[in-house]
């Protein structure tokens, strides 16, 4: 047997050898489903990425974005010094997939715009107004980054001085104005509910940074004019929000505050009467009555018996719920994002679901393998089929026929939205539309006949500067439409079929959002609810109320939002209004942000007005040029210094340097990727680097590395008393000390790969090569007698000489493993899902022994309350198993309670061994019972905003072995089932995202033994 004497050295090899340089530890996936032939064409200011197949559309967004360009110029007096890269995708599937950003894309981000590069990356969305809103709003992200980064005594590191609300705020009020219903119903609710924020309260991630800080802006301008965004931007930028107040608007933060306030209360509280919501109904599923703050798109059975809505009472994702029609019981959740692990997302933003006719079974729409798929279940939640729709990679609100036989959905195909319908039985797909306006949100009459939808046709037919959205009734036996003009210029949507063929739908006609029904009989609308804020989902767009369509089942469900809320109302025709209101009755006055100043010029909405009149580029504007990868720098960090010492450790006067620097190159479409580290920690022999190369071109991601690490480590020896032989051949009495710099050096290459099943699950696996190296340099320092110092010997030794085993020779290595990962981090540590990890890697050259993983975690939730259980093995084995510094079972993130300073005494004490802390494997079970104790309001028991900890009780376990064999070398631990216990309390303090503290206090489960502190330094398991 061999174990190797320099702990520190061994050990970082060690982790060096065992663990693929490639490969994350846990961790979800971003898998790309499908790849796509980018094409490029080029316009003045933009160099648009895009595999479009609708020309039309793409000569329309590219006008689009030069007339935003033009807009946004005339307001922030910047220019683009080269043409802006904008990545365009055909959907929201797709989009999720881009690698041009790191992490996951949620469904309900709509666009991103990075930094360095200055990308605009966005899909085409559900419909052309929200196409043309995104484009707009991500344009002033890059407008923003350029003026910053490239700006006149600014940088990147500026761009930290701005608040999210901020730079998300003037997107939204540059892209939008003013003139905003859906903003204007969260300010009105604040108002009525006395929550109106101050300026700082919008730090606070509760105030939806793209609502408060649109209206942020829009009271900014509206007090001193649309000139003040640029310098107050910049500003803000260099100098920090409070500095900026002073010198930009002349005010202090806490006079604008003030100002701020009293102009949204002022503004709004006429609108707001005896400021007392006109509630109606009764509440059906609220945060209060078994659901979360979130609480969405109700949907009625046909029978009337159950109603199907989309809520984030766990937590953690949006999930669907049944619930009585009646009481409102909640009687199980039917789909759970955590263990829906054959799906990517649950399409929830703006869409429902439908029910069969006969109240048997569901469907809604999700998304896998990159396309957006319907999902039939039963009530019990089993999912009784899953397809896509040929043809149709990305659709909406499905739409169950009452003849069982087919389900309408709104489909977007190449970058067109349609309605489309789907025959179950064979699943072939008819176009209902086809043309350049956008149908959604369609639902069928009682009888079949008819298809009811909204549409943004009238708007288009009439050249209008914004998209809206009137009605239109399709009949399915001739598909002749009839177009439903009243509330012409308002947003008029959700349209439902009631039990006596009226359409119920809702509409922003006078700034607030009620519920209408329109008799196609008479052609009579009346006003149905009269809210002080409205019924709204998440966004305008988002299926918000539901009808019975049996005139013996007289209910109506309604999403509410109020007090900064969600929630499910239920009520009857008999608590509704049915006041008559004229088709032409449309003043938006009540959806106007508040403009304090009429004399303050107001550039942005009169340029959004007139956007529709800027002449589009000519033919020749629009010019195709071949794509090139173009890689650029995606990241650069590190630093670096000069030391002089003098009289150190080494004597004299010494130089050295410190330091490194990382940088990542990658292609425009993120694609590729080149990752390089260089660094310098001391003399020229510490020189070390890595460079890598990374392919995410297709489903397999993988690469190839290269690196020289030099690894250092030292040995000292006491000071002792010695001769020096001095140049006149005397000698003299002097102190001597020894130290021994130990360097080994690693060359490797290595290969690894991985293929995501899902964004849960993945297979990765690898190979490496490695030469080990060494030098061993002496340096004697000698001090006189009384302590000065005289002089120093340098030399360098052979590894035997000096007394070491090091390592010289090669290693190779192969690995692989199975990953999952479908757990929800807490504020400390995981609280929801699973993780699992079974690896091995396999070394042979002059070792020959391989390494086996397995790690299983799961977490029970209970909210507050999460129990934790973790199962694991890590071990050696083979003919070298036991030739390396063996691991050890006390560190803190394995069982608590063990440390190095004190497992000696606590084990003598007890009459165990030392040595049972340490092999060449491990089993480790750990069970926590975890409660978040200050952290958001939702998830915490003691709100705090920036002070966010976690406590713990837990159970800690393990053995350590390096042998099960009786007859093995006597120096080895042979396997033996005595486990060593501790338990104890812990508080896990998260600092700002950036570090996890955990100190704790551990009992070790011995006899007559005290509790020991200990400090654990990364997040819970």
């Amino acid at each position: 047997m061999r174990k190797m004497s320099l702990s520190m050295t061994s050990l970082f090899l060690l982790a060096m050898w065992v663990v693929p340089a490639n490969a994350q530890y846990f961790g979800r996936n971003k898998p790309k489903y499908e790849n796509h032939d980018f094409k490029v064409v080029q316009t003045p200011h933009f160099e648009i990425y895009q595999y479009l197949d609708n020309p039309e559309l793409l000569e329309t967004l590219a006008n689009q974005a030069e007339h935003w360009y033009l807009l946004h110029q005339a307001v922030l007096a910047d220019t683009f010094t080269s043409k802006n890269p904008l990545l365009i995708y055909n959907d929201h599937p797709d989009f999720q997939q881009t690698n041009a950003v790191g992490g996951e894309i949620g469904v309900g981000t709509g666009g991103v715009t990075e930094g360095l590069k200055n990308r605009v990356i966005l899909p085409v969305a559900m419909s052309n107004a929200q196409t043309k809103h995104v484009l707009g709003h991500e344009l002033v992200h890059a407008f923003q980054y350029h003026m910053i980064i490239d700006g006149d005594s600014t940088s990147i590191r500026n761009l930290g001085n701005l608040p999210l609300w901020m730079i998300e705020g003037l997107a939204e009020y540059m892209s939008i104005g003013r003139v905003d219903a859906n903003t204007s119903l969260w300010m009105r609710d604040a108002v009525l509910n006395d929550k109106v924020p101050r300026i700082r309260d919008l730090y606070n991630p509760e105030f939806f940074p793209y609502r408060w800080g649109q209206a942020f802006w829009a009271f900014i301008a509206g007090w001193k004019g649309d000139g003040v965004i640029r310098p107050f931007f910049v500003s803000t930028a260099k100098y920090g929000f409070d500095k900026a107040c002073k010198d930009v608007l002349g005010v202090t933060e806490k006079e604008l505050s003030k100002l701020w306030v009293d102009a949204i209360k002022g503004y709004y509280g006429p609108y707001l009467g005896d400021k007392k919501e006109r509630f109606i109904g009764r509440p059906f599923v609220t945060d209060e009555k078994g659901g979360g703050r979130l609480n969405i798109a109700p949907v009625l059975s046909p029978n009337g018996q159950y109603v199907l809505f989309l809520s984030e009472k766990d937590l953690f994702s949006i999930d669907v719920f049944l619930a009585d029609a009646v009481n409102g019981d909640i009687i199980r959740k039917v789909h759970s994002g955590t263990k829906g692990g054959h799906l990517d997302d649950l399409s929830f933003i703006e869409s429902a679901g439908t029910w069969s006719p006969d109240s048997k079974e569901f469907a809604f729409v999700a998304v896998k393998d990159g396309s957006n798929v319907l999902v039939i279940k039963d009530l019990k939640g089993k999912t009784k089929e899953t397809f896509g729709l040929e043809g149709v990679p990305a659709f909406s609100n499905p739409a169950w026929s009452p003849d069982g036989k087919s389900i309408v959905v709104a489909g977007l195909v190449n970058g067109q939205v349609d309605l489309f319908q789907v025959t179950l039985k064979n699943k072939k797909v008819e176009r209902l539309t086809n043309d350049k306006y956008s149908e959604m949100e369609p639902s069928w009459s009682p009888d079949g006949s008819q298809l009811v939808y909204a549409t943004d046709k009238l708007s288009f037919e009439k050249n209008a500067g914004e998209w809206t959205f009137n009605l239109a009734i399709m009949d399915m036996g001739t598909h002749q439409v009839q177009d439903l003009d009243f509330f012409y210029g308002a947003d008029n949507l959700n349209p439902l079929f009631d039990a006596q063929g009226n359409i119920i739908f809702l509409s922003d006609r006078d700034g607030f959002r009620n519920m209408y029904s329109y008799e196609p009989a008479t052609g009579k609308i009346f006003q149905m609810t009269d809210f002080l804020t409205g019924i709204s989902g998440i966004t305008p767009y988002a299926p918000a109320i539901s009808v019975s369509v049996k005139e013996n089942r007289d209910r109506l469900f309604f999403t509410h939002y109020f007090n900064g809320r969600h929630n499910i109302y239920k009520a009857k025709s008999e608590d509704f209004l049915h006041r008559e209101v004229a088709p032409d009755s449309v003043d938006l006055t009540a959806a106007t942000l508040p403009r304090i100043n009429k004399q303050a010029p107001n550039v942005v909405d009169v340029n959004l007005s007139n956007m529709d009149k800027l002449e589009n580029m000519p033919a020749t504007g629009l010019k195709k040029v071949p794509y090139k990868p173009k890689f650029k720098l995606d990241y650069i960090g590190g630093g670096g210094g000069i030391g002089i010492g003098t009289g150190g450790m080494f004597g004299g006067a010494t130089t050295g340097l410190s330091g490194g620097v990382d940088m990542v190159f990658g292609d425009m479409l993120g694609d590729h990727q080149l990752y390089t580290s260089l660094f310098l920690n001391g003399e020229i022999y510490d020189f070390g680097g890595a460079v890598a190369y990374l392919n995410r071109k297709h489903r397999i991601n993988w690469g190839v590395g290269l690196s020289h690490m030099p690894l250092q480590s030292g040995r000292f020896s006491p000071v002792f008393l010695d001769t020096l032989q001095l140049n006149n051949g005397e000698t003299v009495d002097v102190y001597h000390s020894v130290t021994d710099i130990i360097r080994i050096f690693q060359e490797k290459v290595d290969v690894f790969a991985q293929y995501p099943f899902s964004k849960n699950l993945r297979v990765e696996a690898g190979a490496s090569l490695s030469y080990y190296s060494n030098r061993v340099d002496r340096y004697d320092q000698y001090y006189s007698l009384n302590g000065s110092y005289i002089g120093q010997d340098k030399t360098r030794l052979d590894p035997d000489e000096a007394g070491l085993n090091l390592f010289k020779g090669t290693l190779a290595s192969v690995n692989a493993g199975l990953v999952g990962d479908n757990s929800y981090f807490g504020i400390a540590s995981p609280v929801k899902g699973y993780r699992f990890r079974v690896s091995g890697e396999r070394y042979f050259g002059d070792f020959d022994f391989y390494n086996l993983t397995l790690d299983g975690r799961k977490y029970f939730f209970a909210k507050p309350f999460t129990l934790a259980a973790r199962a694991m093995h890590y071990g050696r084995y083979g003919r070298d198993a036991n030739s390396f510094y063996p691991l050890y079972l006390g560190y803190p993130w394995y069982v608590r309670g063990y440390e190095f300073g004190n497992a000696s005494e606590i084990l003598q004490q007890n009459k165990r061994s030392l040595n049972e802390l340490f092999g060449s494997k491990i089993a480790v079970s750990n069970v926590e019972l975890r409660v978040p104790f200050t952290g958001p309001e939702q998830l915490a028991l003691i709100k705090s905003k920036f002070f966010l900890t976690e406590l713990s009780v837990f159970l800690d376990g393990g053995l350590a072995w390096d042998t099960f064999d009786k007859n093995a070398d006597s120096s080895l631990r042979q396997f033996d089932l005595n486990p060593l216990f501790s338990a104890g309390v812990s508080m896990r303090i998260n600092l700002f995202g950036a570090l996890v503290l955990e100190p704790y206090y551990a009992w070790p489960l011995l006899k007559d033994t005290k509790g020991t502190f200990g400090l654990n330094i990364v997040p819970g398991w």
